[in-house]
């Protein structure tokens, strides 16, 4: 019989981590506590117009808001967060938003305009990895200023460089580099032209539900209820608590000491959903687990070897084996419920084409190569099933785990040979992850927009026209038509092999209830109630 262990060719068990107390043990927490386990270990800042990670985006999204947001029930459309309504002139170039004048921040100061428009511009002039969200639409360091204005306290004027689609717009300023902060305190705590990041990084200066108490790197995140914000519930204070295991999560969570486990994997999920003493929260969302190459390395910028690495995995064995309950195979870089979205799955385990791929490429006797990869579970397992099913090829495959952020860090300076990561979209438009994965105008260091492909040293002048031309088709048939053409020829032709899209499952005690995630890894903490 497969099993677990045999399939990932002799993985050796993690040992059993113990964790530390925030103060004092956490057991029969108070009503208006709520602690978590979960992996924090991705996140590398909590300013909105920095923060690129899962995680973090997750908590700034409770420390901020912005002029529009996702439909919580249904994440195609668009409704007003701190805008009340908008308008859109003739010109298809002028975007005006009227804020809700009952907004305040957490200090209790108004919620203006001048905010918004600080907020918006300061994305482009930090210049950090979420920046070209914005900037597609003509905003540079130099016309910023002219182009997103304050007219007055509650009206904020865009001016797009050229025509743009109401909803694109709208979808990228609903992405999380779309908050809101508040203008004052960013500059009071600004170090020379930082516009406050070096104090936001670890900070708040928001208008969400909570406050940002601490952060503590790798260990926990605490927040608390913003007295200030009309969202605000029952729960007062939030504590994230950095559990890497995902066995120490399962035993924290019976033992009481945490509400809600966050990364318990299929083999501790199956007898919690026969225990009444808990209740699983699933969503399927919109994070693809895949695998790149660097074509910066010489065997790694070889098509071939694209084609053969993506024909020698087992996708189905990996998904049955490690994550049946967690992930699905999935082989476009479009998740699964997206506009467009391609859910087939052509590549399968052919070891022998992968062979012939190989001696085609040059490399009948193999190579050796590093693979980074993310440290908690499932991506060791699966990194070592990758491990095995590559040596059959000749692909010889040191593991070099670390946490989240170091893996993101190395791939953000192109140091990197393999990677195996995750890609989260950021807005509900396909243009989000087409222009992560296919584009790359400028591959040079000090590349203004520095995508996956930028990451991985790929540039195609072929991807970079498909995706403008898909982007600006005003024909809805033909604009998916533009996006599933994208991307067939990119999972045929690109150095990326998508392998898995995630489902997040929150394992909760039976007193807690209102847990909710989207697709799009919105989960507004404040409605959660805990009894």
């Amino acid at each position: 019989m497969l099993t677990r262990r045999h399939f990932i060719a002799g993985a050796g068990a993690l040992p059993f981590l113990s964790y530390l107390s925030l103060e004092s043990a956490f057991a029969a927490t108070p009503t208006s506590i709520l602690v978590m386990a979960m992996q924090l270990d991705n996140m590398t800042s909590l300013d909105p117009h920095e923060s690129f990670e899962g995680t973090g985006n997750e908590i700034c999204g409770n420390l901020y808001q912005r002029l529009v947001a996702p439909n919580p029930a249904k994440a195609d459309e668009i409704i007003g967060e701190l805008a009340t309504r908008w308008d859109v002139g003739n010109d298809g170039k002028t975007f005006t938003f009227h804020l809700d004048p009952a907004a305040k921040f957490a200090d209790g100061s108004p919620v203006t305009a001048e905010d918004a428009a600080f907020s918006l511009q300061r994305v482009v002039m930090l210049d950090k990895s979420p920046a070209f969200i914005i900037n597609q639409f003509g905003f540079t360091k130099d016309n910023v200023a002219e182009h997103i204005k304050a007219v007055d306290a509650q009206t904020l004027v865009i001016n797009t460089d050229q025509p743009a689609a109401e909803t694109f717009l709208l979808y990228c300023l609903s992405a999380r580099v779309g908050s809101i902060v508040q203008k004052s305190l960013a500059l009071a705590n600004q170090q020379g032209n930082d516009l406050g990041n070096g104090w936001i990084k670890q900070h708040s200066a928001g208008s969400g539900p909570f406050t940002l108490r601490a952060w503590k790197a790798s260990e926990s995140v605490i927040l608390e209820s913003n007295p200030n914000s009309p969202l605000a519930g029952k729960i007062k204070r939030i504590i994230l608590r950095h559990i890497i295991d995902p066995s120490s999560q399962l035993l924290m969570l019976q033992k009481g000491d945490v509400d809600i486990a966050r990364n318990l994997t299929t083999e501790q999920l199956r007898p919690l959903s026969q225990d009444g003493n808990f209740h699983l929260v699933r969503e399927p969302v919109s994070r693809i687990m895949h695998l790149s190459c660097n074509t910066a390395h010489e065997h790694l910028s070889k098509p071939q070897v694209w084609q053969a690495i993506k024909w020698a995995l087992d996708y189905d064995g990996i998904q049955k084996n490690i994550v049946p309950l967690t992930h699905e195979v999935h082989q476009s870089f479009l998740p699964k419920g997206f506009p467009a979205a391609l859910n087939d799955t052509p590549f399968h385990q052919d070891v022998a084409k992968a062979k012939a791929l190989m001696a085609d490429a040059g490399l009948a006797g193999g190579f050796d190569i590093t693979l980074d990869h993310y440290s908690p579970q499932p991506g060791p397992d699966i990194a070592q099933a990758i491990q095995t099913q590559l040596g059959a090829i000749g692909i010889r495959v040191e593991l070099i785990a670390a946490e989240n952020r170091q893996v993101l860090t190395k791939m953000r300076a192109r140091q990197q040979q393999l990677a195996l990561t995750i890609w989260g979209a950021d807005y509900f438009d396909p243009n989000s992850n087409t222009e992560a994965f296919c584009v790359n105008t400028d591959n040079g260091d000090g590349a203004r927009n520095r995508t996956l492909a930028w990451r991985c040293s790929w540039s195609n002048p072929r991807f970079n026209e498909l995706t403008v031309q898909a982007l600006h088709e005003t024909d809805g048939q033909k604009r998916i038509a533009l996006y599933e053409q994208l991307q067939r020829e990119h999972r045929e032709n690109s150095p990326f092999t998508e392998l898995l899209q995630e489902s997040i499952t929150a394992a909760c005690r039976k007193n807690i209830s209102g847990v909710q995630i989207s697709v799009l890894l919105d989960s507004p903490y404040e409605k959660v109630q805990k009894t």
